[in-house]
């Protein structure tokens, strides 16, 4: 190898390795396309578009969301997780998602190891509710109602791996019910048939539920949350009715595996400031959700969680599974 042809390769390499930070400095230099792996309407669509809305300002680009549902969100999601890793795909993932889909929904093609975490956007618990004449005055008569008539009541869920699947399942097994699962393919499609008296029950997060039950389109009985929400005060924990459901459910901002992390810090810094927004905090609060702390927010410390969440579901799922 001659000297001349040595320093061209050194030079090349050295463009190379120059190139990735250049590019990451650089981007956003087009749309982002963010995918909801649900149909509009629900609440990985409601929260992401809040937070899209506000990071679009700071980044100078419009993110651009995409609604790709079906099959408990892993349509979306596999999409994403083998789109190319440079920034311009992104899920608005969830519990669902990340956590049960990929062990309830057969041949799903993904699991939360193929995902760059860039940070999560709320928490929501559960509020179970009912179409608005099911008979049941209040909670207490809600659970009598479901143990009383176990299979002829129809409960909706916005897809198998589904947050709201995970949440009817947690929720049957505390109050040792098998009611008929009516499966969606999102949850603005389930609650669109709840409002119309065509299924009975939904398990669903606050932010998606709480204005139709303020406005009387749905009753609501409890939630899942360890206290009242101020958007639904109302109702009553489930704990305060003896009913051991507790359950918090998560959203966030996942990229492609591979995805140069100064590409992801420059997203996880847009979302942090989209956060720290008063008014997005007041407009997730308004729904019953809430925003994550500080801390939560950068990239490693939403891995750590989500890998806990995984670890902390997984075999719970897969036995909830196998009793099928």
């Amino acid at each position: 190898m001659t000297p001349g042809f040595k320093l061209l390769s050194a030079l090349a390499v050295a463009t190379v390795a120059l190139a990735v930070p250049a590019q990451a400095q650089d981007y956003p230099t087009r749309a982002v396309t963010v995918v909801v792996p649900f149909p509009a309407g629900g609440p990985s669509d409601v929260i992401a578009r809040i937070v899209a809305e506000h990071m679009s300002r700071s980044l100078g680009q419009q993110l651009v969301i995409e609604n790709v549902g079906g099959a408990g969100g892993t349509i979306g999601s596999t999409r994403v997780a083998v789109a190319n890793p440079d920034g311009y795909t992104l899920l608005a993932g969830s519990m669902g998602s990340h956590v049960s889909a990929p062990v309830l929904t057969p041949n799903a093609k993904y699991d939360a190891s193929h995902f760059t975490p860039i940070g999560p956007t709320a928490h929501s618990p559960a509020v179970i509710v009912a179409r608005k004449d099911f008979p049941a005055k209040d909670f207490k008569e809600f659970v009598a109602h479901m143990k009383q008539n176990g299979a002829n009541v129809r409960q909706a869920h916005g897809g198998i791996g589904a947050s709201s699947h995970m949440a009817c399942l947690l929720f049957n097994t505390a109050i040792g019910v098998k009611p008929t699962l009516v499966a969606y393919r999102g949850t603005g499609p389930a609650m669109n048939d709840l409002i119309g008296g065509h299924v009975d029950t939904f398990c669903e997060q606050s932010v998606s539920v709480s204005k139709q039950v303020a406005g009387g389109s749905i009753k609501g009985y409890a939630v899942s949350a360890s206290q009242r929400l101020a958007a639904l005060p109302d109702l009553p924990t489930a704990k305060e009715a003896g009913v051991n459901y507790d359950m918090s459910i998560w959203a966030g901002i996942f990229a492609p595996k591979g995805t140069p992390a100064a590409v992801v810090n420059k997203l996880a810094g847009a979302l942090d400031k989209a956060l720290d927004d008063a008014s997005v905090r007041k407009r997730i609060g308004d729904l019953g959700g809430s925003v994550p702390g500080k801390a939560e927010r950068t990239p490693a410390a939403f891995q750590t969680y989500v890998n806990a969440e995984v670890a902390r579901w997984a075999p719970i799922l897969k036995a909830s599974a196998e009793k099928k």
